[in-house]
């Protein structure tokens, strides 16, 4: 039977308003309860991804990836380069070789399934670790500003070995890089005048721009076989400052990301996770979890001790996360026969 997509919206903006409740009653941040709402929705109340969800939760995670590169600030990420570069990198290699030659030796999976493990179970979603900071109000601290910057490297390497490893480049690949190139290098310079010029009101023409560059980087990425993660991140890099000298639109631009378009991100990423496959599967999946979680800790934890020593297991902890570059580094394998559903 088809469902009406009027239900479907109506039950997911329920869903959506009751994580905020749930959010401010409990103390927990909103993605994570919108994850384990969707995974509900998903298994018990016969939810299902559509076109629609799926565009909304792609948009979702290319603006919460952009904003969380506006939050980072430049002149902490030059200064504490060293510091970000070495977290982020072992954050990536750890679990990457971890996972990959455990499912290759032990698992006895295909290399090919075992690099797509790797770079899966590699990753730190800088939407959640942006989200989480957001609301814990660490975005304008060091410590918060080097984590974002220390995430992104890391995602920066899972994207980097997805695309050497398996990606098929072709012409449009070209017109991705030099679009996406030209739009960073152009758009901090004209940005501060349509802000000027056509700021400061109600239908927020600043806010629209930015949307208009985001679905172009993700289309520009559809034709090119790549995602507009990274440049989506470097974009938010470059207007930080400009974000730092107005404070008011960089709460506007989070007020319509958080109430409208991100909890589809974090709810349609619930809504893939199968309960039934899981149960079926439970030893598989504690398996590879505690791999991963491992190889993090142990990578991440003592350099994070070494340069965040109060904040060293929080950050830890946090860089252990993982959503959207290990969505779709599995969807990839998944798609390209390199892995099967239940891996």
């Amino acid at each position: 039977m088809r469902v009406d997509s009027t239900f479907i919206s109506l039950i997911l903006w329920a869903l959506i308003f009751l994580a905020g409740l749930l959010s401010v009653e409990l103390g927990l941040s909103v993605a994570i309860i919108e994850i384990s709402l969707g995974v509900i929705g998903g298994n018990f109340l016969g939810l299902q991804p559509t076109p629609w969800i799926a565009y909304l939760a792609g948009f979702g995670g290319i603006l919460l990836t952009f904003l969380a590169g506006a939050e980072v600030d430049t002149q902490v990420l030059k200064s504490k380069f060293k510091e970000s570069f070495f977290i982020g990198g072992i954050s990536f290699a750890a679990p990457f070789l971890g996972a990959m030659f455990y499912a290759y030796y032990v698992l006895g999976w295909s290399w090919p399934a075992s690099k797509i493990a790797g770079i899966a179970l590699s990753t730190t979603s800088l939407a959640v670790v942006y989200a989480v900071l957001v609301e814990t109000g660490l975005t304008h601290t060091e410590l918060g500003k080097i984590i974002m910057a220390a995430t992104f490297v890391t995602d920066l390497g899972t994207a980097v070995a997805l695309s050497l490893l398996f990606l098929e480049f072709n012409w449009f690949t070209l017109v991705f890089l030099a679009a996406s190139a030209l739009f960073i290098f152009i758009i901090p310079r004209i940005y501060p005048w349509i802000c000027s010029r056509y700021g400061e009101r109600v239908i927020e023409p600043e806010i629209k721009f930015l949307f208009l560059i985001l679905v172009a980087f993700m289309y520009l990425a559809k034709l090119g076989a790549s995602h507009a993660i990274l440049p989506a991140f470097v974009l938010g890099l470059a207007l930080s400052d400009q974000f730092m000298k107005n404070r008011k639109l960089q709460q506007r631009l989070r007020v319509v990301a958080f109430a409208i378009i991100t909890p589809f991100f974090f709810i349609n990423g619930g809504m893939n996770i199968s309960l039934k496959l899981l149960l079926l599967n439970g030893g598989l999946l504690l398996q590879m979890l505690l791999v991963k979680q491992v190889t993090k800790i142990a990578g991440v934890y003592p350099l994070a001790r070494k340069y965040l020593p109060r904040g060293a297991m929080y950050t830890t902890l946090l860089m252990s996360t993982g959503l959207t570059m290990g969505t779709i580094s599995s969807v990839f394998g998944l798609t390209g026969g390199f892995i099967n559903q239940v891996q």
